[in-house]
C-alpha cells in the first residue's frame, strides 16, 4: 500500500528511513538535511510529494520517495528508501511505479534523479522502469548531489 506523508510520523520514518543509508554508504549534505528535516516545506507546500510504502497489517512504513517540484513542471524523483529488513520484496519496484504516476497526476512533464554507482539495485531498478542516463549537462538544477555519479531521466 501506497499512500502521501500526512503526519509528523510520516516524516519521521521518511527521515530515519533515508538518513540510514545516505549516512551508511555516504555523507549526509547540508542540501539532505534541509529537505529531510521538513519534508512538508520543502517537498509537499512547493508542489511535490513524498510517498509511502506501508505494511499492509500494521501501516508501519517500509519505504519512501520523494517527488520534488521543480520550475516547468519537472519534477525529481528523489530519497529512495526502504527498510533493509523490507527489501527484495519489490516494495522499491512499488514506488517507483508510484512516483511515475504520481508525478504525471501533478502535472509533470519531464522527471528525472541523481544515483550512484555503487546502488547498482536501485540503477537496475530505474532503467527497469524505463529511466536512461543523461549527463549533467542535461539536469535542469545548477547545483546538484556530489554523491550522484550517475543521473537519469525517464525517456
Amino acid at each position: 500500500m501506497v499512500s502521501s506523508i500526512a503526519s509528523p510520523s510520516d516524516a519521521e520514518a521518511f527521515r530515519t528511513l533515508n538518513e540510514e543509508w545516505i549516512a551508511r554508504l555516504f555523507t549526509l549534505e547540508e542540501a539532505d538535511r534541509a529537505v529531510l528535516g521538513d519534508p512538508f516545506g520543502r517537498i509537499v507546500d512547493p508542489g511535490g510529494d513524498v510517498l509511502l510504502a506501508r505494511e499492509p497489517d500494521s501501516g508501519t512504513v517500509v519505504g519512501c520517495v520523494a517527488l520534488l517540484a521543480h520550475p516547468d513542471a519537472v519534477f525529481e524523483l528523489a530519497k529512495m528508501a526502504v527498510d533493509p529488513d523490507a527489501q527484495g520484496r519489490g516494495i522499491g519496484r512499488l514506488l517507483v511505479a508510484a512516483a511515475i504516476d504520481r508525478a504525471r497526476e501533478l502535472g509533470g512533464t519531464r522527471l528525472f534523479l541523481g544515483t550512484n554507482s555503487r546502488l547498482a539495485p536501485a540503477v537496475h531498478l530505474y532503467e527497469d522502469a524505463g529511466f536512461v542516463r543523461i549527463t549533467r549537462d542535461r539536469l535542469p538544477v545548477a547545483d546538484y548531489y556530489a554523491r550522484a555519479d550517475i543521473l537519469m531521466e525517464l525517456g
